[in-house]
């Protein structure tokens, strides 16, 4: 009797032992990394060029997601952004490009846009800045309710868009860089009056000069054979080069490439972001007590790097191996200031990035460009052919057309209903267009897979267009030099996805996860509240 009954005291205090146990996890801090224009096989591209402390280091001790994709389109950087931390896609939080156009007003309109604040730190326009385009909550707003507002919420990006969706609408703080004569970083104020000590510091050390030299190959060129040759017809130049080619004299191009702006151009722009990263996590005491802060950085530089020169060249190439030693000195200031295994990070991307389409047709894999001027007048003497007027269209932006509503309403013998399906039955008839979808099939369909749900999923009824047009694969409107982003085939959808820190499992997977899964994985490591739209999926394999 003796024993059952000290069996059930052991029994009972490892119930209650295991009751105590808290369900959740609270690191001290929460580093959310975007990339831009990042995609999935640069990892595994360049993975012999890494050192230990980067890329290799948050997959050996982290959570691989291996097939990572976009489940909408636009495939932007905007949209890209609000998705990773609001956890839904812009048919629900709204931002549905970087610029749209405003159906109500009848302009266009920029996602992070807000003539009601000023710009705190310079005297230029570019701090007219909020969030207030967003509609949902961010990762970090929710971490601030959680929190009652004593964990912090700050973003950090050379680009505007990159610091101030990602932080939030409650957010302390978000920064970006205005490049041109000072180079300097700013800031809006939606968030404060005058900027921090610690920022006016850094501004005025003037670190942004080291940057200001000679850009060449951090290791020998000849040992860059993942990349193109340096010389090819593919590459955007620098004003005042004759040639895409290192080494590229960034001092002496400065006056005619913007001053400090040339800089985003460069890797040296990732390095100048971690530079301020580290002295915000000083600045700001980030992970410096038992209330988890947010810190949502954005390496923009990836982004113009890949636009001027493209997905195959030296420069991108260069440009990550030169971001994996801005990760390795990142995460060794992580563990030196917030303590090894008491913060959670994770890194991935806005969107991914197609090939230079002529680059592509050199060897025979179809690709193009749409010509955006044929197109309106092609568009014109449809509309005069059938209608007897060419002004049906308000605007055309993003793969959308806008259609003139009053123009519409004022035609005899058509309705909004024949115009939209007239013009609709004519597009899919045109060169490199691939499909034509309405804003009422969209609104109305279930669409379980496809391209059609991916846009179905960008659809927002109350900001997108009359009618989504999806170009052939490869085939774009962009200059013949540089790659670029947008729509839903695999080279602008499949982008990382990793997870690393305290709480979080070691290992991969080649499940298919989607942007919009980090957020609420996320938040069910921390034991907060989801975002308020989130419609992503917790990803239990990640999390202990």
């Amino acid at each position: 009797m003796k024993k059952l009954v000290i069996l059930f005291v052991f029994a009972s205090s490892l119930c209650y032992s295991q009751k105590k146990e808290a369900p959740f996890t609270k690191p001290k801090l929460v580093v959310g990394i975007v990339v831009d224009q990042m995609r999935y096989d640069y990892i595994t591209r360049f993975w012999d060029h890494y050192d230990e402390g980067g890329f290799k280091r948050l997959v050996g001790e982290g959570f691989n997601c291996k097939n990572n994709h976009f489940n909408y389109v636009p495939t932007y950087t905007g949209p890209g952004h609000t998705s990773v931390y609001t956890g839904t896609t812009p048919s629900t939080h709204g931002v549905i490009a970087n610029h749209w156009y405003d159906k109500e007003i009848g302009v266009m309109v920029y996602c992070a846009s807000d003539d009601r604040y000023e710009t705190v730190g310079s005297e230029s326009g570019a701090g007219k800045m909020s969030p207030h385009r967003m509609k949902t909550t961010t990762l970090g707003d929710q971490n601030r309710l959680a929190t009652q507002f004593r964990g912090k919420s700050i973003g950090i990006a050379v680009k505007d868009r990159g610091a101030i969706l990602p932080a939030g609408h409650s957010a302390n703080a978000a920064y970006w860089f205005e490049g041109k004569k000072d180079g300097k970083w700013i800031s809006s104020s939606y968030y404060m009056d005058t900027l921090p000590e610690w920022v006016k510091s850094f501004n005025a050390s003037k670190t942004v000069n080291k940057y200001l030299k000679t850009w060449d190959t951090y290791k020998s060129i000849a040992s860059y054979t993942e990349s193109g040759p340096d010389e090819n017809d593919f590459e955007g130049t620098f004003r005042g080069e004759e040639k895409a080619v290192f080494p590229h004299r960034l001092k002496k191009l400065s006056k005619e490439n913007g001053n400090y702006d040339i800089l985003k151009a460069t890797p040296y722009g990732n390095s100048l972001t971690t530079d301020f990263a580290i002295a915000a996590i000083e600045g700001e005491h980030l992970g410096k007590d038992d209330i988890t802060d947010v810190l949502a950085i954005s390496y923009s530089s990836t982004d113009y790097v890949g636009h001027q020169f493209g997905v195959n060249s030296k420069e991108i190439q260069d440009t990550y191996i030169r971001l994996d030693k801005d990760l390795e000195r990142l995460l060794e200031h992580l563990d030196m200031q917030v303590g090894s295994g008491e913060y959670t990070l994770f890194l991935t991307a806005d969107h991914a990035a197609v090939h230079v389409p002529s680059f592509l047709r050199s060897v025979k894999i179809p690709a193009g460009y749409l010509d955006s001027d044929a197109a309106k007048k092609a568009a014109a003497e449809f509309m005069q052919g059938t209608f007897g007027r060419t002004d049906l269209i308000a605007n055309a932006s993003n793969n959308q057309l806008f259609l003139n509503h009053g123009a519409i309403r004022e035609l005899a013998d058509f309705d909004h209903g024949d115009v939209v399906e007239a013009m609709a039955a004519w597009l899919i008839t045109q060169p490199q267009i691939d499909k034509v979808f309405t804003a009422e099939q969209l609104h109305k369909e279930a669409y379980n897979d496809g391209i059609a749900l991916l846009l179905k999923n960008g659809f927002n009824q109350r900001r997108s267009g009359d009618i989504i047009i999806v170009p052939d694969p490869a085939t774009i409107s962009y200059p013949k030099t540089g790659s670029t982003h947008g729509s839903g085939m695999n080279y602008d959808t499949h982008v990382p996805l990793i997870f690393f820190g305290k709480g979080i499992n070691k290992g991969s997977t080649v499940k298919k996860t989607r942007i919009i899964d980090a957020a609420p994985t996320i938040s069910v490591l921390l034991g907060n509240a989801f975002p308020n739209g989130a419609t992503g999926t917790v990803l239990h394999e990640v999390i202990d």
